[in-house]
């Protein structure tokens, strides 16, 4: 009898064993689902933050470019007292432009971006538009990581924005730039300066090697040439560089504004 209730005992402990065994898993899951959740609400704070910080760059960028351009109006008198509003009318009318879409950025680029938001503060040279991709930008002068983390920039030894020759813009593939691969021959890009706005119409895209520079030669008609790296999606260095460029379109050279800049143009194909 005591054998028979030892082997009896012994069945029961076997079948204790996996009720334990289940009770722990459950555990784990139970945490590891709580901490999927806090680390999904913390991501969609991070980028309901960034979203805030790019809209106020933005602003900020613009709203030194309306200054300067009501400035540069002739005949154009303000009243000195009420200046800063003017300023902000005027910002808000013609240069509002939409809250970066981050959608297609990388982690990183976000991050940059974030990182010295507060120190990019002076007035761009002028705004790029691509209306087809929806992109809206500041374009600086220069290069440099903090411009590229919040703008594009001029290729130094290029034209600039209003000169006649090839203008070279350089931006960041999980950035700016990321929407040019839904850029096709045929697409319009505007060039928003203090003297008006310049229309080009994209007659090639080309992947070629960071060695072939001549892709940024002067030319003796207006044209943009767009970089940045390739594949976009490239991990690590991308091995090669992404190449839009663009003509002048006759009859549109330095147009003034009087619309919105938010309406969007249409190319004439």
């Amino acid at each position: 009898m005591s054998r028979f209730q030892k082997s009896v005992g012994g069945k029961d402990g076997a079948q204790e064993h996996p009720v334990r065994s289940l009770g722990r898993k459950q555990k784990v899951l139970i945490w590891i689902e709580r901490i999927l959740l806090v680390s999904g609400l913390a991501l969609v704070g991070f980028y309901g933050a960034a979203r805030m910080e790019s809209w106020l760059t933005s602003r900020a960028a613009l709203k030194h470019f309306a200054a300067d351009k009501a400035l540069a109006q002739p005949g154009t008198e303000f009243d000195l007292d009420n200046l800063s509003s003017n300023l902000e009318d005027s910002s808000s009318e013609q240069l509002e432009l939409p809250s970066v879409d981050f959608s297609l950025w990388g982690e990183q680029r976000v991050k940059a971006y974030r990182k010295n938001i507060d120190q990019h503060r002076a007035t761009p040279m002028a705004v790029l538009r691509i209306p087809k991709i929806s992109l809206e930008v500041p374009l600086f002068d220069g290069t440099d990581d903090l411009t590229l983390n919040h703008a594009v920039g001029r290729i130094a030894g290029t034209s600039r924005p209003g000169e006649p020759g090839n203008i070279g813009i350089a931006g960041h593939r999980d950035g700016f730039f990321r929407g040019l691969k839904d850029v096709r021959v045929g697409d319009v890009i505007e060039m928003k300066t203090l003297k008006g706005t310049d229309t080009y119409i994209v007659d090639q895209i080309q992947i070629v090697s960071p060695r072939q520079v001549e892709v940024l030669r002067p030319t003796s008609f207006p044209s943009l040439t767009l970089v940045t790296c390739y594949p976009f999606y490239f991990l690590g260095g991308a091995p090669q560089r992404y190449i839009v460029t663009a003509s002048l379109s006759p009859g549109k050279n330095g147009e003034s504004e009087s619309a919105d800049l938010g309406t969007p143009a249409t190319a004439n194909n």
